[in-house]
């Protein structure tokens, strides 16, 4: 070989290869609290039971070996998973900054049939930011 030409790192071509989404599998939903606002006051958890934090960690772990696209594409009624409109509810927005940015699409996800309220966030990619946990279903009251 010349000293004139470089060696490919064979790594590093693989992992740029240009059909590479088309190859892998989908990717299941992760959860993320970074944008949680543990403080506000409609939509607190403090005064919640314990069953309600099981109920909430298990249809997190359900939902998290789910794609993104079975989640938006399931009708049941269980789920309501759908995207919020924020003039129909009590709120403007997340309202924190950079969230025009940030949040395509806000959505509520139910916690159970039994209830337990609602889960507010927004997706970026295959990551669903929780922002508000609501157990009394107050976004639309």
């Amino acid at each position: 070989m010349s000293k004139n030409k470089k060696k490919i790192n064979k790594k590093y071509q693989a992992s740029n290869n240009r059909f590479k989404n088309e190859l892998e599998p989908p990717k299941s939903i992760s959860f993320s609290f970074k944008y949680w606002q543990s403080n506000h006051a409609k939509f607190s958890v403090r005064d919640c039971e314990t069953t309600y934090f099981l109920t909430l960690l298990d249809r997190l772990k359900d939902f998290s070996s789910w794609t993104v696209q079975e989640l938006l594409r399931n009708r049941s009624s269980s789920i309501r998973c759908h995207p919020i409109e924020w003039s129909d509810t009590t709120e403007d927005g997340f309202g924190f900054s950079n969230e025009e940015q940030l949040v395509d699409t806000p959505y509520q996800l139910s916690i159970s049939t039994s209830g337990h309220g609602r889960i507010h966030g927004f997706f970026i990619g295959d990551i669903f930011y929780i922002v508000w946990l609501d157990p009394k279903h107050l976004l639309y009251s």
